[in-house]
Protein backbone atom coordinates (compact mmCIF):
# COMPACT_ATOMS: atom_id res chain seq x y z
CA UNK A 1 0.00 0.00 0.00
CA UNK A 2 1.23 3.36 -0.91
CA UNK A 3 0.50 5.70 2.14
CA UNK A 4 -0.12 8.92 -0.29
CA UNK A 5 -2.99 7.02 -1.39
CA UNK A 6 -4.28 5.97 1.96
CA UNK A 7 -7.08 8.84 3.47
CA UNK A 8 -5.94 8.68 6.45
CA UNK A 9 -2.40 10.63 6.01
CA UNK A 10 -4.21 12.77 3.16
CA UNK A 11 -6.73 14.01 6.69
CA UNK A 12 -3.61 14.05 8.42
CA UNK A 13 -1.77 16.26 6.04
CA UNK A 14 -5.53 18.85 6.35
CA UNK A 15 -4.57 18.96 9.90
CA UNK A 16 -1.13 19.89 9.69
CA UNK A 17 -2.15 22.66 7.65
CA UNK A 18 -5.04 23.93 10.10
CA UNK A 19 -2.99 23.34 13.34
CA UNK A 20 -0.05 25.38 11.50
CA UNK A 21 -2.96 28.35 10.78
CA UNK A 22 -4.33 28.06 14.19
CA UNK A 23 -0.62 28.66 16.11
CA UNK A 24 0.12 31.26 14.01
CA UNK A 25 -2.17 33.26 16.40
CA UNK A 26 -0.28 31.75 19.62
CA UNK A 27 1.50 34.45 21.65
CA UNK A 28 4.59 34.83 20.26
CA UNK A 29 6.41 34.21 23.83
CA UNK A 30 5.29 30.57 22.67
CA UNK A 31 7.49 30.38 19.60
CA UNK A 32 9.84 27.89 21.17
CA UNK A 33 7.37 26.82 23.34
CA UNK A 34 4.13 25.15 23.02
CA UNK A 35 3.90 26.69 19.34
CA UNK A 36 7.01 24.46 18.19
CA UNK A 37 5.65 21.57 19.95
CA UNK A 38 1.99 21.16 18.78
CA UNK A 39 3.24 21.88 15.44
CA UNK A 40 5.97 19.12 15.93
CA UNK A 41 3.40 16.73 16.74
CA UNK A 42 1.36 17.26 14.08
CA UNK A 43 3.71 16.99 11.57
CA UNK A 44 4.83 13.64 13.32
CA UNK A 45 1.42 12.08 12.36
CA UNK A 46 1.47 12.25 8.31
CA UNK A 47 5.29 11.36 9.06
CA UNK A 48 4.93 8.37 10.87
CA UNK A 49 2.24 7.26 8.66
CA UNK A 50 4.73 7.61 5.56
CA UNK A 51 7.60 5.89 7.17
CA UNK A 52 5.56 3.37 8.48
CA UNK A 53 3.97 2.32 4.59
CA UNK A 54 7.08 2.49 3.79
CA UNK A 55 8.72 -0.20 5.69
CA UNK A 56 8.88 -3.86 4.25
CA UNK A 57 7.72 -5.53 7.16
CA UNK A 58 4.24 -5.23 8.96
CA UNK A 59 5.60 -5.68 12.60
CA UNK A 60 7.86 -1.94 11.64
CA UNK A 61 4.45 -0.84 9.76
CA UNK A 62 2.36 -1.62 13.20
CA UNK A 63 5.02 0.83 14.77
CA UNK A 64 4.97 3.47 13.12
CA UNK A 65 1.22 3.44 12.92
CA UNK A 66 1.38 3.14 16.96
CA UNK A 67 3.55 6.44 16.70
CA UNK A 68 1.14 7.92 15.04
CA UNK A 69 -1.67 7.32 16.99
CA UNK A 70 0.20 8.48 20.12
CA UNK A 71 0.61 11.68 18.45
CA UNK A 72 -2.71 12.09 17.73
CA UNK A 73 -3.51 11.51 21.35
CA UNK A 74 -0.47 14.36 21.93
CA UNK A 75 -1.73 17.08 19.56
CA UNK A 76 -5.56 16.86 21.55
CA UNK A 77 -4.16 17.10 24.84
CA UNK A 78 -1.96 20.09 23.81
CA UNK A 79 -4.91 21.55 22.19
CA UNK A 80 -6.83 21.40 25.02
CA UNK A 81 -4.36 22.74 26.77
CA UNK A 82 -4.06 25.86 24.36
CA UNK A 83 -7.95 26.18 24.65
CA UNK A 84 -6.86 25.91 28.92
CA UNK A 85 -4.56 28.88 28.17
CA UNK A 86 -7.21 30.70 26.21
CA UNK A 87 -4.73 30.80 22.58
CA UNK A 88 -7.46 29.33 20.85
CA UNK A 89 -10.93 28.10 20.91
CA UNK A 90 -11.23 24.13 20.96
CA UNK A 91 -14.47 23.86 18.79
CA UNK A 92 -16.35 20.86 17.57
CA UNK A 93 -14.50 21.03 14.35
CA UNK A 94 -11.09 21.24 15.20
CA UNK A 95 -12.56 18.22 17.82
CA UNK A 96 -13.49 16.08 14.86
CA UNK A 97 -10.94 16.52 12.59
CA UNK A 98 -8.41 15.18 15.48
CA UNK A 99 -11.63 12.24 16.19
CA UNK A 100 -11.46 11.27 12.55
CA UNK A 101 -7.85 11.01 11.95
CA UNK A 102 -7.61 8.84 15.04
CA UNK A 103 -10.61 6.56 13.75
CA UNK A 104 -8.31 6.89 10.72
CA UNK A 105 -5.57 5.51 12.26
CA UNK A 106 -7.47 3.09 14.55
CA UNK A 107 -8.59 1.80 11.41
CA UNK A 108 -5.84 0.99 9.47
CA UNK A 109 -3.82 -0.59 12.38
CA UNK A 110 -6.98 -3.28 12.50
CA UNK A 111 -6.88 -3.82 8.87
CA UNK A 112 -3.24 -4.27 8.92
CA UNK A 113 -3.36 -6.84 12.32
CA UNK A 114 -6.41 -9.00 10.70
CA UNK A 115 -4.17 -9.12 7.33
CA UNK A 116 -0.84 -10.57 9.03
Amino acid sequence: MHYKDLEVWKEARKLVSDVYKLTDYFPKSEMFGLTSQVRRCAISIPSNIAEGCSRYSDKDTNKFIDIAIGSVAELDTQLILASDLEYIVYNENLSQQVSKVSALLQGLKKYLSLNN
